[in-house]
């Protein structure tokens, strides 16, 4: 085996988004791309030499080809170990924790979520730092600055590294140590929850589907819902993780697991189904006859958490991000819990997290998670409504029903019209920004407008400030509006429409969303002109 430098040029457009560079798979394959990006990584957290990485990946098409390259430039750079999943697959919060488990000053992980995958289809990569959260604006800056100035790379000529049996190998100095990808996640599982409660829970007949998408957590939801927590087998759907997902967009929301929803609204329903995406750290929850909207998700788990043994002492504070539902906010006003509002990506909480400030975390966009690492994390969220559901006593519908008659409920939809044009959608949001200033006190079919303006955000932690964030338009009756543009995507852009209006009068809970929201809807399109800017009539995904 030999290290040789190879003579590059930069490569336009690798600029880390939210959670990384996601781009087609086939453009990551292509000469230069993936190495570039490495070696940008490289320099961005001031070199690899003598520091330990975890590297795992959510199994999609071209991962392990991925990892072979990551470890060589590893081991060219001086890295002194990298602990890898076996066969270089790790969910994504299964890498933050062992990250932080074993101390280590970071992680790559490879993946592009919830975005589909397969040679004609979506590849991603990105850094976490040694606290086991994405990497924050200031080192994905650094990064992308790298990525305009290098002219080469080192790598290792060497065959391929053996990442199918768990063990240590020594390659050119550096250890490589295969690990089971699931094995310390699940001990952590079992740390936080009453395995024993939900076991005796299963054991009643009690019973449960989880739609693993085919994609990185069914071998986890196998071990711990199937082999430990003694649910019958087959209680997991498409648990064999394949490189295309099956051909299914591993996105857990009602259209893209419709075949789930169908399942909790026909006649032989279970009475409890979930379902995660791509990499593990979405989840979607569902009950006999009932959707539970992620931002409904976050405030049932923020009013139980302590009912499962992690969270028996309560919460030191919960934190969602700005375009999440203010359901949670009048659970913690309730509990007297400080409540914080970010931007979207997880890694804004990471510092409310590390500094003790919060607790729980979650967004809209199915993610939930808690101080257990700094993901959002799909398999604990189940484990939590599980935990709840056990400890209660009660169906998902009736927990769900008590709620709102506690708190009032938050109606509450998105509407994503995806691979839009990027210019087109970006011209909207130019001419939204210049009418914020005169839209308070004009009406529409909502109501009057009391407020409108484009969310920042001061990190009480560190004084940054992320500004541009997402624009609010808020009703005198607390009814709102958000828009945004994704980052998400590989293809054109993602418009994003947040819609939310409040309701306490117990005869009005039990409504459909879409037609609660109906006047918000209406003013949405009024305001923006969604459907002259994008040429669409209806959203590709309503969640």
């Amino acid at each position: 085996m030999e290290k040789i430098t190879v003579s590059s040029q930069p490569i336009e457009g690798q600029k880390p988004g939210t959670s990384g560079l996601r781009k087609k798979t086939k453009v990551f394959m292509g000469p230069h791309y993936l190495e570039n990006f490495v070696q940008a990584i490289w320099n961005g957290i001031g070199g690899a030499a003598g520091k330990t990485f975890v590297l795992g990946g959510d199994g999609r098409y071209f991962n392990e080809r991925a990892a072979q390259v990551i470890l060589r430039m590893a081991a060219a750079s001086g890295a002194a170990k990298v602990i890898v999943g076996k066969n270089a697959v790790l969910s994504t919060p299964a890498a933050s924790h062992l990250i932080r488990k074993r101390a280590t000053d970071g992680g790559i992980i490879m993946s592009a979520s919830h975005n589909p995958g397969g040679i004609d289809e979506d590849f991603g990569v990105k850094f976490n730092m040694a606290n086991g959260g994405p990497a924050p604006e200031d080192v994905t800056d650094r990064m992308f600055e790298a990525t305009k100035t290098l002219t080469s790379y080192d790598i290792l000529e060497t065959q391929d590294i053996d990442l199918s049996a768990v063990g240590t190998t020594r390659v050119a100095g550096m250890d490589v140590e295969v690990v089971d990808p699931v094995e310390d996640y699940v001990a952590l599982m079992e740390e936080l929850f009453d395995f024993d409660k939900i076991r005796a829970l299963f054991a009643t007949g009690f019973k449960m589907k989880f739609d693993a998408m085919h994609a990185v957590t069914g071998p986890y939801a196998h071990e711990i819902f199937e082999r430990r927590l003694g649910a019958p087998v087959g209680s997991v759907l498409n648990g064999v993780p394949l490189p295309d997902f099956g051909g299914r967009h591993p996105d857990p929301n009602p259209i893209w697991a419709k075949p789930l929803v169908d399942l909790v609204m026909g006649a032989d329903a279970p009475d409890f189904a979930a379902a995660s995406d791509g990499d593990g750290d979405r989840n979607m929850i569902l009950g006999r006859g009932v959707y539970v909207t992620p931002s409904d998700s976050l405030a049932v788990l923020a009013a139980n958490a302590h009912l499962a043994p992690g969270y028996a002492g309560g919460l030191a504070g919960v934190a969602r991000s700005m375009p999440t539902s203010r359901a949670v906010d009048r659970v913690a006003e309730a509990m007297g819990l400080d409540c914080f509002e970010t931007p979207t990506g997880w890694k804004f909480f990471g510092n409310l997290l590390d500094a003790g400030r919060a607790t729980l975390c979650g967004e809209e966009s199915a993610g939930t998670g808690s101080d257990h690492v700094r993901e959002k994390d799909g398999v604990w969220a189940v484990l939590l409504w599980l935990n709840i559901l056990a400890d209660t006593g009660k169906s998902v519908a009736t927990l769900l029903s008590d709620h709102w008659m506690t708190y009032g409920r938050n109606y509450y939809s998105r509407h994503d019209y995806e691979a839009v044009d990027a210019a087109r959608a970006s011209e909207m949001i130019d001419a939204l920004r210049g009418k914020l200033i005169d839209l308070p006190g004009q009406k529409f079919a909502a109501g009057i407008v009391e407020s409108a303006d484009e969310f920042a955000y001061d990190d009480p932690v560190d004084n940054s400030r992320s500004e541009r964030q997402g624009i609010r338009i808020t009703f005198e009756d607390g009814s709102r509006i958000v828009f945004r543009l994704s980052g998400t995507g590989t293809v054109g852009a993602t418009l994003r429409v947040y819609l939310e209006a409040y309701e306490n009068n117990s005869d009005k809970l039990h409504a459909k969303a879409e037609d609660a929201l109906s006047d918000i809807i209406a003013s949405a399109d009024q305001i923006a002109g969604i459907k002259a800017y994008t040429g669409r009539t209806a959203p590709d995904v309503k969640t």
